[in-house]
């Protein structure tokens, strides 16, 4: 039995007692009145009133009002976990030597202020895993006419710092006039002196050679001693031309052999290989020849489907080679990169479906090249960085769409080379081309590639239309050899800054382009690049993160100079000491360091980009 009377109850039991008692009291009074004196009967009465006005200060029983729920509790919102995606077959194994990344908070930093007055906001989705990232996403191109590296402590420094992880050789073009192990100006006795040109006409051969130690070109000997001192890895390009315009019995046998001892020598040093450069361009040696020098019954111009089948003959050749020295290698195949133009030659119209009828599945991987912009055009600044995105994208759905047509299942795609054609206005060497190429490394993430080689480290000053990353010694205005440009430091601050993930980003601005990514460690990191010409100011929202305390990072802007293609880039404010590139303490620069409790904002300058990293709780 419960014993327990709450206080409703007992007033509720007070009243139907106390009202019987004064029924009682009335009937009393009423049938004994005449019998009572009047003593009494103002006794009884003052009795009544008493209970009456005890009865009637009942205290009311009013609910007690809910408290008001209390606010979420920003530490307790849920958190969706990040789920890898199936790795993409575009990038394949060029994932096998992916690292977990750590961020390391900076020990030394210049406190910023948040900026007001947001004009735009990328959100962030950490769960949401685009691609986990290659190592391989930020490769370089070398070449044989930028002297021997290694006799040139500052590149050499430079290439360790930037660490592109993979470094292509000898070149293009060149790869198909390069023998690499030939005695210096001494080819091979059926390679011939001239080599038929596009237009029918004939030309000095101008072979390169691998064992060349001359001060101005790069041995093999010294590119794999480059490798090793910066500790970079390789893909090397076999001359594939040879086949075609070699003079022997079995050209294209005795140019599989030659690459297949590179292999043997190579000894596992490097993992990546290519059969021949842009082999579908007119301008590439082997593409048309004197067939009346030819023993083995070529047609004058090549095709993708002879080129195809060429290919499964140097495979054969090198992976054999790999095989006896107990090595395993990847190699690639030369890929056209976009639909068929109208004024295109038959050999590169068609290239693609040959390609895959001749190779059928023996090519590892496939590899294509994009220089971006309109061809010699001297485009403007809002051409050129309107072009990585759509490029790049619209290039790799014709990429996957031409395999499946082919009947080709899809396997890793580089993007070997990459630059802009623009000229005229110095636009190769500007810090428009450095946020052009951080652009083109985030897109080629969000678009599964599995490589990317910018062309090039070297070049040649050209008036500005310089490819070069680093000056090669001809620039004017007393800026020194191996000088970085502008895209050297964009490259740097980027990876720098770069997780190991790529996770989803979208901005409320057509004009500023997010790469979001995660640290293994737990951070977040974004690279925010503003197209515009007009500072933006950017809110940052992070969605199934567990922000910390403060965000730290590096702002990055072109210089006044050169109207709208600074030469130069500055960095936290800080500039070149020279005409051109960026600060030479670059490496000790401080990042700026922001408290995180009012938001993530930041101010992205005009034609510059903002790179951060914000701290887990």
């Amino acid at each position: 039995m419960n014993w327990f009377i709450s206080a409703s109850n007992m007033n509720q039991f007070f009243l139907k007692h106390v009202s019987k008692l004064i029924a009682e009291v009335l009937k009393l009074i009423i049938n004994r009145s005449a019998m009572m004196s009047s003593a009494r009967i103002a006794f009884i009465t003052s009795v009544f009133f008493i209970i009456i006005a005890f009865s009637s200060c009942e205290k009311k029983n009013t609910p007690t009002p809910p408290p008001p729920p209390t606010p979420p509790n920003p530490i307790d919102t849920p958190v969706n976990p990040q789920v890898d995606p199936t790795l993409a077959p575009t990038i394949g194994f060029f994932m096998d030597d992916w690292e977990p990344k750590n961020f390391t908070v900076p020990s030394s930093f210049t406190s910023a202020s948040l900026p007001t007055g947001v004009t735009s906001t990328v959100t962030i989705d950490r769960s949401i895993v685009v691609t986990k990232i290659p190592r391989s996403i930020a490769g370089n191109n070398a070449n044989i006419w930028m002297t021997q590296m290694v006799t040139e402590p500052s590149l050499i420094d430079h290439l360790t710092t930037l660490h592109p992880h993979i470094i292509r050789f000898p070149g293009g073009s060149i790869s198909d006039i390069f023998f690499w192990n030939s005695p210096v100006n001494t080819p091979p006795a059926d390679a011939p002196a001239n080599l038929v040109q596009a237009n029918g006409s004939t030309a000095a051969a101008g072979y390169w050679f691998g064992t060349n130690t001359a001060n101005w070109t790069c041995s093999v000997d010294s590119y794999y001693s480059m490798l090793q001192q910066t500790n970079n890895k390789g893909m090397i390009t076999v001359n594939y031309g040879y086949a075609r315009y070699g003079t022997g019995t079995n050209p294209a046998t005795r140019a599989a052999h030659v690459a297949a001892d590179w292999v043997r020598y190579d000894n596992g040093r490097t993992k990546y290989w290519e059969v021949g450069n842009e082999n579908f361009g007119d301008w590439e040696a082997g593409y048309r020849i004197n067939i009346a020098n030819n023993q083995d019954g070529q047609p004058e111009y090549l095709s993708g489907l002879l080129y195809g089948q060429h290919f499964k003959v140097f495979a054969d050749s090198m992976r054999k080679a790999a095989q006896d020295i107990g090595k395993n290698i990847f190699i690639g195949a030369v890929m056209s990169e976009s639909a068929p133009q109208g004024w295109w030659t038959p050999t590169a119209t068609n290239w693609n479906t040959g390609l895959f009828t001749g190779a059928g599945t023996s090519p590892d991987f496939y590899i294509v090249h994009n220089y971006y912009t309109p061809y010699q055009t001297n485009a403007s600044a809002d051409i050129i960085l309107a072009t990585p995105e759509s490029v790049t994208q619209t290039m790799m759905n014709y990429v996957k769409q031409s395999l499946t047509n082919g009947g080709i299942a899809h396997k890793p795609v580089i993007l070997g080379e990459y630059n802009i054609f623009s000229v005229g206005s110095k636009q190769q060497v500007s810090n428009v081309n450095g946020l052009h190429g951080v652009m083109v490394i985030g897109e080629a993430l969000k678009n599964k590639i599995g490589m990317t080689g910018r062309w090039d480290l070297s070049n040649g000053w050209d008036n500005g239309n310089d490819h070069g990353m680093f000056n090669s010694g001809d620039e004017p205005d007393g800026v020194p050899r191996w000088n970085p440009r502008p895209v050297y430091y964009y490259m740097y601050f980027f990876e720098k800054m770069l997780g190991d993930r790529l996770v989803h980003s979208a901005s409320t601005a057509s004009s500023i382009v997010s790469y979001a990514s995660s640290f293994t460690s737990g951070e977040t990191g974004v690279a925010l690049v503003n197209k515009s010409s007009s500072a933006a100011t950017v809110q940052v929202v992070v969605n199934n993160f567990k922000k910390g305390s403060s965000f730290y990072y590096y702002k990055l802007n072109g210089g006044s100079d050169n109207g709208e293609f600074s030469r130069n880039v500055l960095v936290n404010g800080n500039a070149s000491s020279y005409a051109s590139g960026g600060p030479s303490g670059y490496k000790t620069i401080s990042p700026y360091k922001t408290s995180a409790a009012d938001g993530i904002v930041v101010s992205v300058p005009a034609r510059g980009a903002v790179y951060l990293v914000i701290e887990k709780k």
